[in-house]
């Protein structure tokens, strides 16, 4: 979807059309972009920068608390369209899928025209518009779905592949972000055809265990199947404060508050998580994790918050402020146990 919160915004309000809007917390409370419309990332706002610096890149931004409720509501109904068209829909947020239509619902023999039938299909339910990547795999349909935002259609067939990995940088590989590019560029890879003429050694030594991964995406390979209905892996709740906080106890019951939420909600989507988390955000932006793996799940949010006030204290809270807390829940694998000696059952008499 384009500018998924904030389009749905747009629609809702048709006052704040064409506007710059930013959807997240208030800038004086250290709120966060969640999304931006495309007017605003004009002036360079974009999701995940402090809204603080939003606001002075664009004076003029309006300022949109989330509303979550009804951007799921949205959700649902956009992947009501995806799933009539197939039912091997992979979600990856509420806004974005992965949709296999080697065959489909709509016997439709040409993806380019399954995607057109969605966006058409998504417009006239909700009012939004969809940019969609149609291409022989997930790593060159992701890479096309984002071509000609928003409103986007971009096709890659597969005879064209080549030429099209062929315009591409490094930042577009999948997993390549900031830090890594600034790596690969400084051993000379700029663009996905370096990757493919990199020696191992120096791939390796760039980017580790990653340096295959990357080598097949350079060549255009992707073999992971579209995955529908993955489990869920994690849930967990988080809050940044607008004022950092000092004193322990007052530390501890947002610690506790957090955890019964995150076990509300691990309960709400019935997800069996065996291991905690804590996440400590310091005031000079030092973040560290620390987690707890049991044999079996949590039965109750007061074994959850136990078990939280317990990471805490292998942290340097009430010594050092801290600006962000968060709680989470992972299905972690069990730890290993030896199995027991097997019992044998004895004659009787």
């Amino acid at each position: 979807m384009d500018a998924f919160y904030a389009s749905v915004e747009e629609h809702d309000d048709p006052g704040l059309a064409g506007q710059p809007i930013a959807v997240g917390g208030k800038p004086q409370d250290r709120g966060v972009v969640a999304a931006a419309s495309y007017a605003a990332r004009r002036f360079g706002v974009f999701s995940a920068m402090p809204m603080s610096r939003a606001v002075r890149l664009c004076p003029g931004l309006v300022v949109v608390a989330p509303r979550f409720s009804r951007y799921r509501e949205v959700s649902r109904r956009i992947f009501e369209i995806f799933r009539s068209a197939t039912p091997l829909v992979e979600p990856l947020s509420l806004d974005e899928a992965y949709l296999d239509v080697t065959t489909n619902r709509w016997n439709e023999p040409l993806g380019v025209e399954v995607a057109r039938r969605l966006k058409r299909e998504i417009r006239d339910a909700t009012g939004l518009t969809a940019s969609a990547g149609v291409a022989p795999n997930k790593f060159l349909a992701k890479i096309a779905s984002g071509w000609k935002k928003p409103d986007g259609l971009t096709v890659i067939a597969p005879s064209r592949v080549e030429a099209f990995l062929e315009k591409l940088k490094i930042e577009a590989l999948w997993g390549v972000g900031p830090v890594t590019a600034r790596k690969l560029r400084a051993i000379g890879i700029s663009r996905l055809l370096d990757v493919r003429a990199a020696s191992d050694e120096a791939l390796t030594g760039a980017v580790g265990s990653q340096a295959e991964t990357l080598r097949r995406f350079a060549r255009g390979q992707d073999d992971r199947p579209v995955t529908p209905n993955q489990e869920t892996k994690s849930v967990s709740c988080e809050t940044t404060y607008p004022v950092d906080l000092a004193d322990l106890e007052a530390i501890r019951t947002q610690v506790a508050d957090l955890a019964r939420q995150t076990f509300e909600r691990a309960a709400r989507s019935a997800f069996p998580g065996r291991c905690a988390t804590l996440k400590v955000r310091y005031s000079d932006f030092q973040t560290i994790t620390r987690s707890r793996t049991g044999r079996r799940t949590f039965a109750s949010a007061g074994e959850l918050v136990a078990v939280a006030l317990e990471l805490l204290e292998k942290t340097d809270a009430g010594n050092r402020p801290v600006r962000l807390l968060g709680v989470g829940l992972h299905n972690a694998a069990l730890p290993e146990r030896k199995p027991l000696p097997e019992q044998l059952n004895l004659p009787e008499g």
